[in-house]
């Protein structure tokens, strides 16, 4: 991961929208078991995913495991709160009274005596940068954590917790988690390119296949049950679901059937072909979907410059040089 010693597998699963939304114990406990199997070391999860209830669940899963703690790394991350808009002040933000009681309501839900990773979900321009790095270095002190990240931080604000953290002389962060897809490539190719260089950032990618649009499921419409068809995750079908992406996504098609693989694969071994993504986060919700998506591990090293070029003539997402 970056420039730690910390062993990633390429491919991680996490449980955003579909555990305990789509997801129940048995299926959980059969995706999670597949992917582990596979290789697979790294479960994401966070405080404000179905309001806890996706940890609790991740939680009951692992306790049915006979998996030594040791073989597997666990996430969390602290921002929204639970409550959603029912939050009261001090339930949301990185304020040290709300990051420190989420890490501990995340240990009890995943009953698990430290997190590896946790994340400061969102910056916070409420709370100086000082305090949120003064109590993340309090918790990998006391062993409650032992990474910790930031995820949507623009690259100025990860810069500033850099500066903070040398100049008090304590660990700054390790790991971002940003949205990185053929559709979404301004931070990881551009914003982020000389923290990469002067920090050796790690970065753990969540919808790598942006939410299942490069699958090419929603190329004829929304299917039932699947992501963008939940009711309360309209602003998901509104950014994701846009014509003139799809449309893109159909021509996708062709690059795909060159190298032999489906769509879903070749997205998701373009996103791990960027050798600054450390692992890319699955959220597949059937058994199909995840031993699919595993297969992007041997195409990856396929792309060559010709592929990448026909990639981006088709997507034209590719960010321009300031």
């Amino acid at each position: 991961m970056g420039k730690t010693g910390l062993q990633l597998g390429v491919l991680s699963y996490g449980s955003w929208v579909t555990f305990s939304k789509q997801v129940d114990d048995k299926a959980a406990d059969r995706l999670m078991g597949i992917a582990y199997d596979n290789g697979v070391n790294f479960f994401d999860n966070a405080e404000a995913y179905e309001g806890g209830k996706s940890e609790e669940l991740m939680g009951r899963v692992l306790q049915g495991k006979n998996w030594d703690r040791t073989s597997y790394c666990l996430s969390s991350k602290a921002f929204f709160g639970m409550y959603g808009k029912n939050n009261k002040p001090n339930q949301h933000g990185l304020s040290r009274k709300h990051v420190v009681e989420a890490c501990h309501q995340a240990l009890r839900r995943l009953q698990v005596d430290y997190l590896d990773l946790f994340f400061c979900h969102r910056p916070d321009p409420d709370t100086p940068i000082e305090e949120v790095v003064w109590t993340m270095n309090i918790l990998l002190q006391q062993g409650k954590i032992l990474y910790w990240g930031t995820s949507e931080w623009s690259a100025a604000e990860i810069m500033e917790a850099h500066a903070c953290a040398k100049e008090l002389s304590l660990i700054p962060p390790a790991m971002e988690q940003p949205e990185y897809n053929l559709f979404e490539r301004q931070k990881m190719e551009m914003d982020y390119k000389t923290i990469f260089r002067d920090t050796g950032m790690g970065t753990t990618i969540w919808s790598p296949l942006a939410s299942g649009l490069l699958t090419g499921k929603y190329n004829n419409g929304i299917p039932e049950n699947s992501r963008l068809s939940l009711g309360n995750y309209s602003w998901l079908k509104n950014k994701t679901l846009v014509d003139d992406k799809v449309e893109r996504v159909k021509k996708l098609e062709a690059v795909a059937h060159k190298l032999n693989t489906s769509l879903a694969v070749m997205s998701l071994a373009w996103c791990i072909h960027n050798p600054n993504v450390t692992t890319a986060i699955l959220g597949a919700t059937k058994e199909q979907q995840l031993t699919e998506n595993l297969k992007a591990l041997d195409v990856y090293h396929l792309f060559t410059n010709e592929i990448l070029l026909e990639i981006d003539d088709i997507m034209q997402t590719k960010p321009k040089e300031k």
